[in-house]
């Protein structure tokens, strides 16, 4: 098994929209697009860069990154994150391109209407501009236009749609670096999803470990998709946002074995991270659990019985995460071929 330590770090799409920015201005300003170009970034790093695609004219100029995500699971690795710029009326301007998004909901940290770039890209992009204008003895008014080639299906394959965000990606990065596998990423998805559920003021989200019970939530209770919180093994992630930033109401849903453990505590479900306490689970029903090897094969030996009593202790393990606030919460057991076995309100 590879050691964590040993994965290679990459640059997220702000990082390399950022790089392509600088290729095109120097494309723009000096009649040259490099074939290599280096960026600093927000903790002082350096990387350079190869350039593709670089062209200019007169009056535009554009260049290509190709995304390296190093080896996090990202759906951009290998993507082409294209920049082209133009004189603009006044300061810098950012427009999406192919495949970027627009945002549509309110609750994100851009504005409806505006290209999905957040504001760190925007500000490392902006600096560029300055740095350079300077450089080339040049006013910083600066049109940029944001692309990835093939953005629009790749988003497909993130929460774009769900958090409103439509026709492609967004560009992301508050460091410029991508981690390899890490959690951060995700739980700030969850916290982004809760933002734009609260700022479209939707009464009712839900939060579930995986997508059969996901899909049998979302039926049962008639949920429209951006009330679907991906919480997937990060219950601790959604439930102490959700405290500093609640809603009406919460259910929770999830497989036995998943739910088993939140029902014992852990606000993390990974298998990796956190198991099945087995001499619990016989307390709960009066009968010895021990020898079983699973949560399922628990739940197959006692019935419904298992399963109400993990609904109810899980409701209770999450109202104590959620503490003082209101939030009316339920949580739904589901099995694997989506029948619901469990339920506690």
């Amino acid at each position: 098994m590879t050691d964590a330590v040993t994965l290679r770090r990459g640059w997220t799409t702000g990082t390399c929209a950022t790089a392509a920015t600088k290729a095109a201005l120097m494309g723009l300003w000096a009649g040259t697009v490099p074939g290599q170009v280096s960026v600093i970034l927000p903790k002082g790093e350096n990387p350079e860069f190869e350039v593709v695609g670089g062209r200019c004219s007169s009056d535009q100029a554009e260049a290509g990154i190709i995304k390296d995500a190093g080896d996090d699971p990202d759906v951009t690795h290998g993507a082409e994150v294209r920049v082209t710029v133009r004189p603009s009326a006044g300061g810098v301007v950012f427009r999406a391109g192919a495949g970027v998004g627009l945002v549509t909901k309110p609750g994100l940290p851009i504005a409806v209407g505006e290209p999905a770039i957040n504001p760190v890209p925007r500000k490392m992009m902006e600096e560029e501009v300055v740095a350079l204008a300077v450089a080339y003895d040049r006013t910083p008014d600066v049109e940029i236009t944001v692309s990835v080639i093939g953005g629009a299906e790749l988003a497909l394959k993130t929460w774009n749609p769900r958090l409103g965000i439509e026709g492609g990606l967004s560009i992301l990065g508050t460091t410029g670096v991508v981690r390899p596998f890490s959690c951060a990423a995700w739980i700030a998805s969850i916290h982004r999803g809760i933002d734009v559920a609260r700022a479209s003021g939707l009464p009712h989200v839900a939060g579930c470990t995986g997508a059969t019970s996901e899909r049998i939530v979302q039926g049962v209770h008639g949920l429209p998709d951006h009330a679907m919180l991906d919480m997937g093994d990060f219950a601790g992630g959604l439930l102490k946002y959700l405290r500093r930033h609640p809603v009406p109401r919460l259910t929770i849903g999830g497989g036995i074995g998943k739910m088993c453990k939140l029902a014992q505590g852990a606000m993390d479900l990974h298998s990796g991270r956190s198991q099945v306490d087995l001499g619990a689970l016989s307390s709960w029903v009066g009968q010895d659990l021990t020898d079983c090897n699973t949560a399922l094969e628990a739940y197959t030996r006692v019935g419904p019985n298992l399963a109400e009593a993990v609904a109810h202790r899980a409701l209770n393990q999450v109202k104590i995460t959620l503490q003082d606030t209101d939030i009316k919460v339920d949580t739904i057991i589901i099995d694997r071929a989506g029948t619901i076995i469990g339920r506690a309100a």
